[in-house]
Protein backbone atom coordinates (compact mmCIF):
# COMPACT_ATOMS: atom_id res chain seq x y z
CA UNK A 1 0.00 0.00 0.00
CA UNK A 2 3.01 2.48 0.75
CA UNK A 3 4.70 1.58 -2.59
CA UNK A 4 1.26 2.43 -4.65
CA UNK A 5 1.67 6.28 -4.62
CA UNK A 6 5.38 5.71 -5.86
CA UNK A 7 4.09 2.99 -8.47
CA UNK A 8 1.36 5.63 -9.63
CA UNK A 9 3.58 8.88 -9.40
CA UNK A 10 6.09 6.75 -11.51
CA UNK A 11 3.24 5.80 -14.08
CA UNK A 12 2.11 9.26 -14.53
CA UNK A 13 5.51 10.37 -15.73
CA UNK A 14 5.96 8.19 -17.96
CA UNK A 15 2.53 9.10 -19.26
CA UNK A 16 3.28 12.37 -19.33
CA UNK A 17 6.21 12.01 -20.89
CA UNK A 18 4.52 9.81 -23.85
CA UNK A 19 2.46 12.49 -24.25
CA UNK A 20 4.38 15.49 -24.30
CA UNK A 21 6.25 13.21 -27.09
CA UNK A 22 3.25 12.99 -28.64
CA UNK A 23 2.71 16.26 -28.99
CA UNK A 24 6.07 17.25 -30.19
CA UNK A 25 6.04 14.91 -32.77
CA UNK A 26 2.90 15.57 -34.16
CA UNK A 27 2.86 19.72 -36.60
CA UNK A 28 1.80 22.05 -34.93
CA UNK A 29 -1.87 23.00 -35.33
CA UNK A 30 -2.88 26.59 -36.20
CA UNK A 31 -6.42 27.96 -35.16
CA UNK A 32 -7.19 30.89 -37.28
CA UNK A 33 -10.43 32.89 -35.94
CA UNK A 34 -12.69 33.74 -38.90
CA UNK A 35 -15.91 36.02 -39.51
CA UNK A 36 -18.96 34.49 -40.39
CA UNK A 37 -18.74 33.60 -44.67
CA UNK A 38 -20.20 31.24 -47.09
CA UNK A 39 -17.24 28.59 -46.14
CA UNK A 40 -14.83 30.04 -47.68
CA UNK A 41 -11.95 30.73 -45.32
CA UNK A 42 -12.57 26.88 -44.64
CA UNK A 43 -11.61 25.91 -47.39
CA UNK A 44 -8.87 28.21 -48.04
CA UNK A 45 -7.52 26.76 -44.48
CA UNK A 46 -8.08 22.99 -45.81
CA UNK A 47 -6.13 24.49 -49.42
CA UNK A 48 -3.41 25.58 -47.24
CA UNK A 49 -3.23 22.85 -44.98
CA UNK A 50 -2.42 20.67 -48.21
CA UNK A 51 -0.12 22.91 -49.72
CA UNK A 52 1.75 23.01 -46.34
CA UNK A 53 2.66 19.50 -46.54
CA UNK A 54 3.32 18.62 -42.91
CA UNK A 55 4.89 21.47 -41.69
CA UNK A 56 0.80 22.87 -39.85
CA UNK A 57 -2.08 21.93 -40.13
CA UNK A 58 -5.36 25.18 -40.04
CA UNK A 59 -8.29 24.78 -38.36
CA UNK A 60 -10.94 27.36 -38.45
CA UNK A 61 -13.13 28.92 -35.12
CA UNK A 62 -15.99 30.96 -36.06
CA UNK A 63 -16.67 34.35 -34.36
CA UNK A 64 -19.90 36.39 -34.09
CA UNK A 65 -21.75 37.73 -37.05
CA UNK A 66 -21.47 41.00 -35.65
CA UNK A 67 -18.08 42.97 -35.89
CA UNK A 68 -18.53 44.35 -32.33
CA UNK A 69 -18.70 41.10 -30.88
CA UNK A 70 -15.74 39.60 -32.73
CA UNK A 71 -13.94 42.51 -31.03
CA UNK A 72 -14.88 42.01 -27.49
CA UNK A 73 -14.38 38.15 -28.08
CA UNK A 74 -11.10 38.49 -29.39
CA UNK A 75 -10.12 41.41 -27.14
CA UNK A 76 -10.75 39.69 -23.92
CA UNK A 77 -8.88 36.84 -24.59
CA UNK A 78 -5.45 38.75 -26.00
CA UNK A 79 -6.03 40.73 -23.11
CA UNK A 80 -5.43 38.04 -20.48
CA UNK A 81 -2.69 36.17 -22.97
CA UNK A 82 -4.20 33.25 -24.74
CA UNK A 83 -1.75 31.88 -26.76
CA UNK A 84 -4.33 29.68 -28.86
CA UNK A 85 -5.18 32.42 -30.70
CA UNK A 86 -3.16 32.12 -34.38
CA UNK A 87 -4.63 34.04 -37.29
CA UNK A 88 -7.44 36.13 -37.09
CA UNK A 89 -9.44 38.00 -39.05
CA UNK A 90 -9.87 41.47 -38.18
CA UNK A 91 -12.37 44.26 -39.31
CA UNK A 92 -10.23 47.31 -40.18
CA UNK A 93 -11.99 49.32 -37.84
CA UNK A 94 -10.46 47.81 -34.68
CA UNK A 95 -7.19 47.33 -36.21
CA UNK A 96 -5.73 50.21 -34.78
CA UNK A 97 -7.13 49.35 -31.15
CA UNK A 98 -5.64 46.05 -31.33
CA UNK A 99 -1.87 46.99 -32.27
CA UNK A 100 -2.00 50.25 -29.76
CA UNK A 101 -2.69 46.97 -27.32
CA UNK A 102 0.25 45.52 -28.39
CA UNK A 103 -1.94 42.17 -28.86
CA UNK A 104 -0.32 41.73 -32.64
CA UNK A 105 2.62 39.80 -33.35
CA UNK A 106 4.92 41.87 -35.68
CA UNK A 107 4.82 41.41 -39.21
CA UNK A 108 8.58 39.98 -40.78
CA UNK A 109 9.41 42.37 -43.02
CA UNK A 110 9.97 39.26 -45.76
CA UNK A 111 6.10 38.65 -45.08
CA UNK A 112 5.23 42.21 -45.39
CA UNK A 113 6.80 42.56 -48.92
CA UNK A 114 5.02 39.22 -50.36
CA UNK A 115 1.70 40.35 -48.91
CA UNK A 116 1.88 43.81 -49.65
CA UNK A 117 2.99 43.09 -53.37
CA UNK A 118 0.15 44.62 -55.77
CA UNK A 119 -2.04 45.21 -53.42
CA UNK A 120 -5.38 48.15 -53.37
CA UNK A 121 -5.10 51.37 -51.83
CA UNK A 122 -7.69 51.26 -49.46
CA UNK A 123 -5.91 47.74 -48.27
CA UNK A 124 -2.81 49.18 -47.53
CA UNK A 125 -4.74 52.24 -45.48
CA UNK A 126 -6.44 49.50 -43.10
CA UNK A 127 -3.65 47.16 -42.57
CA UNK A 128 -1.01 49.64 -41.18
CA UNK A 129 -0.89 51.72 -38.25
CA UNK A 130 2.02 54.22 -37.22
CA UNK A 131 3.67 53.75 -40.61
CA UNK A 132 3.72 50.11 -40.31
CA UNK A 133 2.20 47.08 -41.81
CA UNK A 134 0.46 45.41 -38.68
CA UNK A 135 -1.66 43.12 -40.47
CA UNK A 136 -2.16 41.58 -44.11
CA UNK A 137 -4.62 42.60 -46.27
CA UNK A 138 -7.15 39.87 -47.48
CA UNK A 139 -9.81 40.83 -48.58
CA UNK A 140 -11.28 44.65 -49.61
CA UNK A 141 -14.58 45.90 -49.95
CA UNK A 142 -16.35 49.31 -51.10
CA UNK A 143 -19.59 50.41 -52.21
CA UNK A 144 -20.80 51.00 -55.33
CA UNK A 145 -23.74 53.61 -56.75
CA UNK A 146 -25.84 50.96 -58.22
CA UNK A 147 -28.85 52.16 -60.47
CA UNK A 148 -32.19 51.32 -62.43
CA UNK A 149 -31.16 52.15 -66.14
CA UNK A 150 -34.59 52.89 -66.83
CA UNK A 151 -34.79 55.58 -64.13
CA UNK A 152 -31.33 57.07 -64.59
CA UNK A 153 -32.70 56.74 -68.39
CA UNK A 154 -35.75 59.15 -67.41
CA UNK A 155 -33.58 61.31 -66.03
CA UNK A 156 -30.94 61.66 -68.28
CA UNK A 157 -28.31 60.47 -66.27
CA UNK A 158 -25.75 58.15 -67.56
CA UNK A 159 -23.56 57.21 -64.31
CA UNK A 160 -21.74 54.47 -66.34
CA UNK A 161 -20.05 57.41 -68.15
CA UNK A 162 -20.18 60.57 -66.35
CA UNK A 163 -19.87 61.03 -62.74
CA UNK A 164 -22.98 61.76 -61.00
CA UNK A 165 -24.15 63.96 -57.61
CA UNK A 166 -26.09 62.85 -55.06
CA UNK A 167 -28.03 66.16 -55.93
CA UNK A 168 -28.54 64.58 -59.11
CA UNK A 169 -30.28 61.43 -57.78
CA UNK A 170 -32.15 63.21 -54.76
CA UNK A 171 -33.63 65.73 -57.79
CA UNK A 172 -34.27 62.22 -60.20
CA UNK A 173 -35.85 59.92 -57.57
CA UNK A 174 -38.15 63.32 -56.22
CA UNK A 175 -39.27 63.42 -59.81
CA UNK A 176 -40.36 60.44 -60.80
CA UNK A 177 -41.60 59.37 -57.62
CA UNK A 178 -38.97 56.87 -56.23
CA UNK A 179 -36.92 55.69 -52.98
CA UNK A 180 -33.10 56.02 -52.47
CA UNK A 181 -31.47 52.89 -51.10
CA UNK A 182 -29.51 53.99 -48.14
CA UNK A 183 -28.73 52.91 -44.65
CA UNK A 184 -30.01 55.03 -41.75
CA UNK A 185 -30.12 52.65 -39.43
CA UNK A 186 -28.53 53.48 -35.75
CA UNK A 187 -25.30 50.82 -36.21
CA UNK A 188 -22.53 50.98 -38.26
CA UNK A 189 -24.01 51.18 -41.40
CA UNK A 190 -25.18 54.68 -40.62
CA UNK A 191 -21.74 55.46 -39.21
CA UNK A 192 -20.48 54.47 -42.87
CA UNK A 193 -22.45 56.78 -44.73
CA UNK A 194 -21.94 59.41 -43.18
CA UNK A 195 -17.82 59.09 -43.28
CA UNK A 196 -18.23 58.65 -47.00
CA UNK A 197 -20.52 61.86 -47.33
CA UNK A 198 -17.50 63.51 -44.93
CA UNK A 199 -14.85 62.63 -47.05
CA UNK A 200 -16.49 63.05 -50.32
CA UNK A 201 -16.91 66.54 -49.25
CA UNK A 202 -13.42 67.16 -49.07
CA UNK A 203 -13.38 66.71 -45.17
CA UNK A 204 -12.38 63.95 -43.09
CA UNK A 205 -14.02 63.10 -39.15
CA UNK A 206 -10.68 63.02 -37.05
CA UNK A 207 -7.69 64.42 -38.97
CA UNK A 208 -5.10 63.16 -36.79
CA UNK A 209 -6.50 59.62 -35.32
CA UNK A 210 -3.26 58.63 -33.84
CA UNK A 211 -3.52 61.26 -30.84
CA UNK A 212 -4.21 60.35 -27.33
CA UNK A 213 -8.27 60.41 -26.42
CA UNK A 214 -7.65 64.17 -24.43
CA UNK A 215 -6.22 65.53 -27.90
CA UNK A 216 -8.47 64.08 -30.66
CA UNK A 217 -10.07 66.73 -32.33
CA UNK A 218 -13.35 65.69 -34.50
CA UNK A 219 -13.58 68.00 -37.35
CA UNK A 220 -17.64 68.18 -38.56
CA UNK A 221 -18.37 72.02 -37.86
CA UNK A 222 -17.46 73.12 -41.16
CA UNK A 223 -18.44 72.71 -44.65
CA UNK A 224 -17.85 68.80 -45.11
CA UNK A 225 -19.64 68.62 -42.65
CA UNK A 226 -22.77 70.49 -42.89
CA UNK A 227 -22.54 69.35 -46.49
CA UNK A 228 -23.33 65.55 -45.33
CA UNK A 229 -25.85 66.88 -42.91
CA UNK A 230 -27.68 68.45 -45.63
CA UNK A 231 -27.71 65.64 -47.82
CA UNK A 232 -29.06 63.21 -45.24
CA UNK A 233 -31.83 65.69 -43.94
CA UNK A 234 -32.98 66.38 -47.65
CA UNK A 235 -33.64 62.52 -48.59
CA UNK A 236 -34.96 61.93 -45.06
CA UNK A 237 -37.32 64.65 -45.09
CA UNK A 238 -38.65 64.38 -47.87
CA UNK A 239 -38.92 61.00 -47.38
CA UNK A 240 -36.95 59.89 -50.69
CA UNK A 241 -35.64 56.93 -48.14
CA UNK A 242 -38.64 55.32 -47.69
CA UNK A 243 -40.61 54.55 -44.89
CA UNK A 244 -38.16 52.37 -42.88
CA UNK A 245 -35.00 54.52 -43.10
CA UNK A 246 -34.49 54.74 -39.13
CA UNK A 247 -34.57 51.30 -39.60
CA UNK A 248 -32.45 50.59 -42.61
CA UNK A 249 -29.94 48.63 -42.79
CA UNK A 250 -28.31 47.53 -46.56
CA UNK A 251 -30.63 44.41 -46.77
CA UNK A 252 -33.71 46.55 -46.02
CA UNK A 253 -31.90 48.61 -48.11
CA UNK A 254 -31.29 46.02 -51.08
CA UNK A 255 -35.12 44.99 -51.03
CA UNK A 256 -36.31 48.42 -51.71
CA UNK A 257 -34.34 49.24 -54.54
CA UNK A 258 -35.62 45.66 -56.18
CA UNK A 259 -39.16 47.43 -55.95
CA UNK A 260 -41.06 48.83 -58.26
CA UNK A 261 -40.45 52.18 -56.06
CA UNK A 262 -35.89 51.42 -56.32
CA UNK A 263 -34.27 54.01 -58.11
CA UNK A 264 -30.34 54.42 -57.14
CA UNK A 265 -28.92 52.93 -53.99
CA UNK A 266 -25.54 52.85 -52.56
CA UNK A 267 -24.22 49.13 -51.36
CA UNK A 268 -22.00 46.78 -51.38
CA UNK A 269 -21.46 44.69 -54.08
CA UNK A 270 -23.28 41.45 -52.67
CA UNK A 271 -26.31 43.14 -53.83
CA UNK A 272 -25.49 41.69 -57.44
CA UNK A 273 -24.83 37.71 -56.64
CA UNK A 274 -27.59 38.31 -54.11
CA UNK A 275 -29.87 39.60 -56.81
CA UNK A 276 -28.47 36.86 -59.49
CA UNK A 277 -29.50 33.88 -56.92
CA UNK A 278 -33.08 35.58 -56.90
CA UNK A 279 -33.16 35.11 -60.66
CA UNK A 280 -32.24 31.78 -60.62
CA UNK A 281 -34.20 30.45 -58.17
CA UNK A 282 -37.14 32.03 -59.50
CA UNK A 283 -38.11 34.72 -56.83
CA UNK A 284 -36.75 37.82 -58.67
CA UNK A 285 -37.31 38.33 -62.65
CA UNK A 286 -34.16 38.23 -65.16
CA UNK A 287 -36.13 42.11 -65.98
CA UNK A 288 -35.55 43.62 -62.75
CA UNK A 289 -31.80 41.86 -63.21
CA UNK A 290 -31.33 43.44 -67.05
CA UNK A 291 -32.32 46.88 -65.54
CA UNK A 292 -29.38 46.73 -62.69
CA UNK A 293 -26.56 49.33 -63.62
CA UNK A 294 -23.49 50.26 -61.25
CA UNK A 295 -20.95 52.90 -61.37
CA UNK A 296 -18.67 54.47 -59.03
CA UNK A 297 -19.87 56.29 -55.27
CA UNK A 298 -22.03 59.64 -55.80
CA UNK A 299 -20.29 63.09 -55.92
CA UNK A 300 -20.62 65.59 -53.17
CA UNK A 301 -20.47 68.68 -55.66
CA UNK A 302 -17.59 68.58 -58.67
CA UNK A 303 -15.25 66.70 -55.93
CA UNK A 304 -14.38 62.95 -56.36
CA UNK A 305 -16.14 60.75 -54.23
CA UNK A 306 -14.18 58.81 -51.63
CA UNK A 307 -16.50 55.59 -51.16
CA UNK A 308 -16.30 53.49 -48.28
CA UNK A 309 -14.25 51.19 -47.29
CA UNK A 310 -14.72 47.92 -45.38
CA UNK A 311 -12.74 44.26 -45.91
CA UNK A 312 -10.52 41.52 -43.39
CA UNK A 313 -7.60 42.05 -42.47
CA UNK A 314 -5.14 39.10 -41.18
CA UNK A 315 -3.36 39.40 -37.86
CA UNK A 316 -1.04 37.09 -35.58
CA UNK A 317 -1.77 37.16 -31.86
CA UNK A 318 1.33 37.91 -29.90
CA UNK A 319 0.99 35.36 -27.42
CA UNK A 320 0.66 32.63 -30.15
CA UNK A 321 2.89 29.56 -29.62
CA UNK A 322 3.71 29.48 -33.76
CA UNK A 323 4.37 32.98 -35.24
CA UNK A 324 6.43 31.87 -37.95
CA UNK A 325 4.13 29.40 -38.67
CA UNK A 326 1.19 31.52 -38.77
CA UNK A 327 2.56 34.00 -40.99
CA UNK A 328 3.80 31.21 -43.50
CA UNK A 329 -0.11 30.34 -43.18
CA UNK A 330 -1.44 34.17 -43.81
CA UNK A 331 1.28 34.07 -47.26
CA UNK A 332 -0.65 31.07 -47.85
CA UNK A 333 -4.14 31.96 -47.15
CA UNK A 334 -3.52 35.95 -49.34
CA UNK A 335 -2.28 34.67 -52.28
CA UNK A 336 -4.02 36.54 -55.47
CA UNK A 337 -5.51 32.41 -56.27
CA UNK A 338 -7.33 32.12 -52.86
CA UNK A 339 -8.62 35.64 -53.12
CA UNK A 340 -9.99 35.35 -56.35
CA UNK A 341 -11.83 31.86 -55.45
CA UNK A 342 -12.77 33.92 -52.29
CA UNK A 343 -14.54 36.08 -54.38
CA UNK A 344 -16.15 34.27 -56.58
CA UNK A 345 -17.16 31.58 -53.72
CA UNK A 346 -18.28 34.30 -50.92
CA UNK A 347 -18.53 37.96 -52.93
CA UNK A 348 -15.86 39.57 -50.92
CA UNK A 349 -13.57 41.65 -53.08
CA UNK A 350 -9.72 41.09 -53.12
CA UNK A 351 -6.97 43.77 -51.62
CA UNK A 352 -5.02 42.35 -54.65
CA UNK A 353 -4.99 44.07 -57.60
CA UNK A 354 -4.07 40.62 -59.43
CA UNK A 355 -6.70 39.20 -58.59
CA UNK A 356 -9.46 40.80 -60.62
CA UNK A 357 -7.50 39.65 -63.46
CA UNK A 358 -9.02 36.26 -63.01
CA UNK A 359 -11.21 35.61 -66.12
CA UNK A 360 -13.84 33.45 -63.52
CA UNK A 361 -13.61 36.91 -61.47
CA UNK A 362 -14.11 38.84 -64.41
CA UNK A 363 -17.13 36.39 -65.57
CA UNK A 364 -18.69 36.65 -61.84
CA UNK A 365 -18.53 40.15 -61.45
CA UNK A 366 -19.34 42.42 -64.74
CA UNK A 367 -18.45 45.48 -62.09
CA UNK A 368 -15.23 44.21 -60.78
CA UNK A 369 -12.78 46.51 -62.54
CA UNK A 370 -15.00 49.56 -61.08
CA UNK A 371 -15.04 47.48 -57.81
CA UNK A 372 -11.20 47.67 -58.02
CA UNK A 373 -10.41 51.48 -58.60
CA UNK A 374 -13.22 52.34 -55.99
CA UNK A 375 -11.02 50.52 -53.77
CA UNK A 376 -8.25 53.05 -55.09
CA UNK A 377 -10.22 56.01 -54.32
CA UNK A 378 -11.93 54.72 -51.08
CA UNK A 379 -12.31 56.84 -48.23
CA UNK A 380 -11.13 54.76 -44.41
CA UNK A 381 -13.67 55.42 -41.40
CA UNK A 382 -11.29 57.40 -38.38
CA UNK A 383 -8.64 54.82 -38.13
CA UNK A 384 -8.26 55.27 -33.98
CA UNK A 385 -7.94 53.26 -31.19
CA UNK A 386 -10.69 54.39 -29.66
CA UNK A 387 -13.31 54.05 -32.79
CA UNK A 388 -16.05 52.92 -31.00
CA UNK A 389 -16.41 56.12 -29.35
CA UNK A 390 -16.58 57.78 -32.04
CA UNK A 391 -19.00 55.55 -34.09
CA UNK A 392 -21.32 54.92 -31.02
CA UNK A 393 -21.08 58.92 -31.11
CA UNK A 394 -21.43 59.92 -34.22
CA UNK A 395 -25.00 57.63 -34.17
CA UNK A 396 -26.25 59.02 -31.22
CA UNK A 397 -26.19 62.51 -32.69
CA UNK A 398 -27.09 62.32 -36.38
CA UNK A 399 -29.90 59.73 -35.47
CA UNK A 400 -33.16 59.52 -36.41
CA UNK A 401 -32.55 61.04 -39.79
CA UNK A 402 -35.19 62.58 -39.87
CA UNK A 403 -33.99 65.09 -37.00
CA UNK A 404 -30.45 65.90 -39.01
CA UNK A 405 -30.13 69.54 -38.87
CA UNK A 406 -27.16 70.77 -41.43
CA UNK A 407 -26.43 73.93 -38.89
CA UNK A 408 -26.60 71.93 -35.74
CA UNK A 409 -25.95 68.56 -35.69
CA UNK A 410 -22.15 68.46 -36.93
CA UNK A 411 -21.22 71.09 -33.93
CA UNK A 412 -23.47 69.16 -31.93
CA UNK A 413 -21.58 65.97 -32.61
CA UNK A 414 -18.48 67.49 -32.42
CA UNK A 415 -18.54 68.37 -28.95
CA UNK A 416 -20.18 65.52 -27.99
CA UNK A 417 -17.67 63.17 -29.10
CA UNK A 418 -15.15 65.54 -27.65
CA UNK A 419 -16.44 65.47 -24.76
CA UNK A 420 -16.84 61.42 -24.35
CA UNK A 421 -13.35 61.39 -25.45
CA UNK A 422 -12.15 63.63 -22.61
CA UNK A 423 -14.01 61.52 -20.12
CA UNK A 424 -16.88 63.91 -19.88
CA UNK A 425 -19.78 62.45 -21.27
CA UNK A 426 -20.98 58.93 -21.66
CA UNK A 427 -22.01 57.78 -24.39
Amino acid sequence: MRRRPAALAIAAVLVGGLAACGAESGPPSLTWYINPDDGGQAEIASRCTEQADGAYTIQTELLPREASDQREQLSRRLAANDDSIDVMSLDPIYIPEFAEADWLAPVPDDVADTVTADVVQGALEFSTWRDELVVAPFWANTQLLWYRESVAEQAGLDPANEPVTWQQIIDAANEQDKYLGVQGIRAEAYTVWINALVMSAGGEILPAPEAEADELQIDLDNDAGRSAAQIISTIASEGLGGPGLPNQDENAAMMQFRSDNGSFMVNWPFVYTATVAGVEDGTLSQELLDDIGWAPYPQVGDQDSRPPLGGIGLGVGANSQYVEESYDAIECIVTPENQAYYFVSNGNPPASSAAYDDPEVQDTFPMADVIEQSLENAGSRPQTPFYNEVSTGLQNTWHPPTQVDPQATPSEAEEFITAVLRGERLL
